[in-house]
């Protein structure tokens, strides 16, 4: 059987990975077969960039698109074209995060589907604890811009998301997740001493999770390895590659390339040297706590 229908069939991910690994397919099959994207683009109606983004996942696929593309790429076997043909149905089926649609922008979309699909998800940041481990009132002081009393309903909306997308954390299979912090995170008053503190003892259920590792990076370390929050993540299917991820105020970017890849690995690499070890990171969050 493909490599397409045994990975996907085999792991429980979402159709944002299953796009990429049908894509990845897709482009070592015209590849081998010597077909440039301007050629398979002109044979679906399409053009070189439509080929460029089904190849890296970022569109949904077409049953008659994937079918024509097999065609010329000289799939002939029933039963591989089947596989094929089935995993365009799965990447097409409609995430839990699509009933958040007309909140969620949709360039965190992907993200969403990534972090389902994550074996392993490393994270820096150094103004907020990551939405990921964020209490409720932590997010909403946080996206009502310090005025939780002021809240709307797209509030409510978006604080409903991230608390959704922390359910992965209950999964047989959830990602390992670690987690830099900058010092001053712990100092910051995101909605007040009240929940500042009961951040923090969030933080400590969580690190004391066999799959949590949360690492605080000293004032005197602070900004030398890296100036902006991202995350890594990074994937059990061979066919996904890693992918770094760097929000802005207005969107977001997905970063694939391996030399930039390599870039983002190695700043975590430094952060972690920089920064406590869990066990003394433990030790700092207790400390804060009883400070405040």
């Amino acid at each position: 059987m493909n490599a397409v229908n045994a990975s996907a069939g085999e792991q429980n991910i979402g159709p944002t990975a299953r796009r990429m690994i049908l894509g990845s397919q897709l482009r070592r099959l015209r590849e081998e077969a010597g077909i440039t994207r301007q050629q398979a683009g002109y044979n679906i109606r399409g053009s070189e960039s439509k080929i460029s983004r089904l190849e890296l996942g970022r569109v949904g696929f077409k049953e008659r698109d994937v079918t024509d593309l097999l065609t010329m790429y000289g799939v002939d076997d029933p039963a591989e074209r089947r596989a094929f043909l089935d995993m365009v149905k799965q990447s097409n089926e409609p995430g839990w995060w699509r009933r958040f649609g007309d909140t969620m922008p949709n360039w965190f979309t992907d993200l969403v589907g990534l972090e389902e699909a994550a074996a392993r998800i490393q994270i820096w940041e150094p103004i907020y604890v990551s939405g990921l481990l964020q209490v409720e009132p932590y997010a909403r002081a946080i996206f009502s811009h310090g005025r939780p009393d002021m809240a709307d309903e797209r509030v409510d909306q978006l604080v409903a998301l991230r608390m959704r997308r922390q359910k992965m954390f209950s999964r047989p299979d959830a990602p390992r997740v670690w987690m830099v912090l900058d010092e001053s995170v712990l100092h910051r008053p995101i909605g007040g001493p009240k929940v500042l503190k009961q951040q923090i003892e969030y933080l400590l259920e969580m690190s004391a999770l066999p799959h949590v590792s949360i690492q605080v990076l000293p004032y005197e370390s602070s900004g030398l390895s890296a100036e902006h929050a991202f995350s890594l993540l990074r994937f059990g299917e061979p066919e996904l590659p890693n992918i770094a991820y760097v929000e802005y105020l207005t969107g977001a970017h997905y970063i694939e390339k391996r030399e930039e890849i390599e870039k983002y690995s190695r700043a975590l690499d430094m952060l972690a040297v920089d920064a406590e070890t869990p066990e003394r990171s433990r030790g700092m969050l207790a400390k804060r706590r009883q400070e405040i």
